[in-house]
């Protein structure tokens, strides 16, 4: 099995803290648009604390838990934290390969593969924190496992 970049938590850990933030606006709004409802401060404090923490326990667990694997007929991945899945996407399934990295992911040096498969349930597939050499390594081994798969399975 194979795991993800390190970095991938701090894009994760960023993502909680912006949570956290909004939790927090949220509840200084309460606070003033609400009659009657007097939320204070420190109270508001705490939480915004106590989401940040979760923010980043959950982000190191998720790293702990996401790996990948290319099996023989399929790409397996395990991942999650509160849910654990496990996926296992067919070759001949596969009907393409992107590579994507948004602004923040550039920032960090990270790509994510997308496995776009045949079917209407889970129909893609993210294999997130990889370098960018990684992830195209990744996506030309995937094309390739999946043209192979597809004559092998033709009629």
């Amino acid at each position: 099995m194979e795991s993800l970049n390190t970095r991938i938590r701090l894009l994760w850990i960023a993502q909680g803290a912006i949570g956290a933030a909004v939790l927090g606006a949220i509840l200084v709004g309460i606070d003033r648009v609400i009659p009657n409802v007097d939320v204070p401060v420190a109270a508001i404090a705490g939480v915004v604390a106590v989401a940040g923490l979760l923010a980043i326990a959950y982000a190191i667990r998720l790293y702990q838990r996401w790996q990948f694997e290319l099996q023989d007929d399929a790409l397996y991945l395990e991942r999650g934290v509160v849910t654990f899945v496990e996926t296992a996407v067919p070759f001949v399934r596969v009907q393409h390969v992107d590579t994507q990295f948004g602004p923040i992911e550039r920032a960090l040096g990270l790509s994510s593969v997308v496995v776009y498969t045949a079917g209407s349930r889970n129909a893609d597939v993210r294999v997130p924190g990889l370098t960018p050499d990684r992830a195209r390594r990744l996506q030309d081994t995937l094309r390739e496992l999946a043209i192979e798969s597809d004559t092998d399975d033709a009629v």
